[in-house]
């Protein structure tokens, strides 16, 4: 159970902060939600109590992960299905596990792609979902600004 205060990370959207755990009656049925405030774009996220374990909600990264992930940013690219419809199925599989590391490994693999060789419209948008996703638990974990994430994460991916 997470509480008022606590920055956790919401696999395929991001981190965020939970501002409030209200109950609401939706479709006619009463339930309690988190109230995720997501630290880019001011979105506000609900999310049921009951369905917290399914959906891997968890805590942010220390900042000893943080080091392991620019660690996982600068290593070289790992093997990857040559056919596009494979390695973005894969690519998908790793975000919605919701693990950072697979998140940062997508983000490095597709960065590096596309200075070789280019990315379809599909893994581009992949590539900035996955970004952005990233860049919003580095903003909570270190308490940094959006760019200065997004500076970190380039500068790491040579």
């Amino acid at each position: 159970m997470f509480n008022i205060g606590d920055k956790v990370v919401y696999p395929m959207h991001g981190a965020g902060v939970i501002e409030a755990i209200e109950e609401k009656e939706i479709l006619g049925k009463k339930r309690k939600y988190y109230i995720m405030k997501m630290p880019l774009g001011e979105m506000k996220v609900m999310i049921p109590l009951d369905n917290v374990g399914d959906i891997g909600l968890r805590d942010i990264i220390s900042l000893d992960e943080v080091e392991q992930v620019m660690a996982v940013l600068s290593d070289d690219t790992s093997k990857m299905p040559k056919n596009w419809n494979r390695r973005y199925r894969a690519n998908l599989d790793k975000i919605k596990s919701g693990d950072i590391y697979e998140v940062a490994a997508v983000v490095r693999n597709l960065m590096l792609r596309d200075k070789e060789k280019g990315l379809s419209t599909g893994e581009k948008k992949m590539l900035n979902n996955a970004k952005q996703i990233l860049i919003s638990e580095l903003v909570l974990a270190r308490g940094i600004e959006e760019q200065a994430a997004e500076i970190l994460i380039n500068e790491a991916v040579q």
